[in-house]
């Protein structure tokens, strides 16, 4: 077996031209330029602004609903606390009427005038509160506190309640607001003597509600126009890889692919941005090929195709020379045709169905290597080595590169050279080489010898093609064409392969 070849023939990991676009991109779309600055961004039909706005609509909506059930529930425990007050209120009176007059020592019961003038000199009503008693269903005694609205001069509400004969717990519309009440009649052995009365104007009583709600409701739009001046930014930042995804759509045409987006985080719209640039890399990588195969097949057509109209052009009527320029017609086209085969071969070998893997045996891979090559050309074909082992690989792709690799080995080689084939498995790779005893390969022209359509010398012969489409197989197969070689040495091509297939398929 030769020794490991020194001179790795593979493409570089330099910087292209679509680098260098997506880092202008990223610059560009910062500064806000084009169609992600200026006012165009929060248009009427602005996504930004429709969002936006939308949010500000939510927020709205929940603050008014929160002023809404926080009034509620403020003013339905304002209510229990007055209900609470009055309950009082009238507990106060009831042990006022079980007890005795200080002065005559009569039961106050039995005189309802008495009782009520005690309690109105003992009690001080709570603020916006009111008490009117009733005797003999007139107006008697009211609370000294002014309060906005007289009651015992309600004529409407003197009827209705020097009339009760049980206790009622109600509210009234009155022209200084709502009203609640408890009143409760003073009976003495089943007869009515009299009707107290207490109750509060709510709505003043409710004025620290109201204030309150004010100061929640100022709050809130505080927080309402912070909140949309965050869900702008928040909006911008959001909408801006989009904005930025359509400024670089625009600026994309049949010529120019290599725009990229700016990827910035881990997010799902980093994300994004990394699915849509690989998509722009095949897309380049398509167009690119397209356009390649195109120059090739026109920068090498030209020549062949120029010959076979000059000399079909200049034919005469001479049997041998017309058979002449048949035979040279004949061949221009069939290495028109060898051409175009091969550059359909590289072309498509940049696709996902270029090669149909599968398990191979390179113990017999390589015997049926060393039975073909033979009939390349008359030399002494030799075997150096058989590796043992199963490695995931296109067979047919596979035997077309060495064999490739051998017809470029016959062409530089002449009767009486030995050429040799081997295989291996070293350091989890399958190696299968083809060997030659020509002239070698001249250093400098080491470099350039993978290249499309670089034929070297012009002792060298060839379409120029096929050391690329060994090269071509090998990089499908995520592997590399390794060659080692000095002139009157010899020259040795190894191809090599990573025993599990392409890094795709593991």
């Amino acid at each position: 077996m030769p020794e490991p070849a020194v001179t790795v023939v593979g493409e570089g990991s330099r910087p292209g031209p679509a680098a260098a676009a997506a880092a202008t991109t990223g610059r560009d779309d910062q500064h806000g330029g084009g169609i992600l600055g200026g006012r165009r961004r929060w248009g009427l039909r602005s996504l930004r602004t429709r969002l936006v706005a939308l949010f500000a609509v939510v927020l709205l909506l929940t603050l008014v609903a929160s002023l809404a059930t926080a009034r509620w529930v403020l003013l339905n425990r304002l209510d229990t606390r007055i209900d609470a007050d009055l309950d009082q209120e009238v507990d106060e009176l009831e042990s006022l009427a079980s007890g005795r007059d200080p002065e005559t020592g009569q039961p106050l019961r039995q005189d309802v005038r008495r009782l009520f003038s005690l309690y109105l000199q003992r009690n001080v009503p709570m603020e916006h509160e009111a008490v009117v008693t009733y005797v003999d269903a007139q107006p008697f005694l009211r609370s000294r506190p002014v309060v906005p609205y007289r009651l015992d001069q309600d004529a409407e509400l003197t009827a209705r309640w020097s009339a009760l004969e049980q206790s009622e717990r109600s509210v009234v519309d009155t022209p200084a607001g709502p009203f609640r009440y408890l009143a409760v009649p003073i009976t003495l052995d089943g007869a009515t003597k009299g009707v107290y009365v207490a109750g509060v104007f709510r709505d003043l009583q409710g004025e620290e509600v109201d204030d309150a709600l004010r100061a929640l409701a100022a709050v809130g739009g505080v927080a309402l126009v912070v909140a949309c001046l965050l869900a702008a930014w928040i909006a911008d930042r959001v909408l801006r890889p989009v904005a930025q995804a359509t400024a670089v759509a625009r600026r994309i045409s049949e010529t120019d692919l290599s725009q990229r987006l700016p990827v910035e985080g881990r997010d799902e719209i980093a994300t994004l941005a990394t699915t849509l640039n690989r998509m722009l890399e095949r897309l380049e990588g398509a167009f690119e090929t397209q356009r390649r195969f195109i120059d090739d097949v026109g920068h090498e057509l030209r020549t062949p195709l120029t010959i076979v109209q000059g000399h079909l052009e200049q034919l005469g009527e001479d049997p041998e020379d017309v058979e002449e320029t048949l035979h040279l017609v004949l061949d221009e086209l069939q290495r028109m045709g060898r051409l175009v085969g091969e550059l359909l071969l590289l072309a498509r070998a940049e696709r996902p169905d270029f090669l149909e893997l599968a398990v191979v045996d390179l113990a017999e891979v390589t015997g049926e290597l060393a039975a073909k090559a033979p009939v390349l050309g008359e030399r002494q074909w030799d075997v150096d080595a058989v590796g043992s082992a199963r490695i995931v690989a296109d067979r047919q792709r596979v035997t077309q590169a060495v064999m490739q690799l051998a017809e470029n080995a016959v062409r530089q080689t002449g009767p009486g050279d030995v050429i040799a084939i081997g295989s291996a498995i070293a350091d989890g790779a399958a190696r299968i080489w083809v060997r030659d005893s020509g002239r070698g390969i001249p250093v400098e022209e080491q470099g350039q010898l993978f290249q499309r359509l670089w034929t070297g010398a012009g002792s060298r012969k060839g379409s120029g093609l096929g050391l690329s489409i060994v090269k071509a197989i090998a990089d499908a197969h995520g592997g590399t064409v390794e060659l080692r070689s000095r002139p009157g040495a010899g020259a040795t091509f190894t191809l090599v392969l990573p025993v599990e297939g392409p890094e795709g398929e593991r």
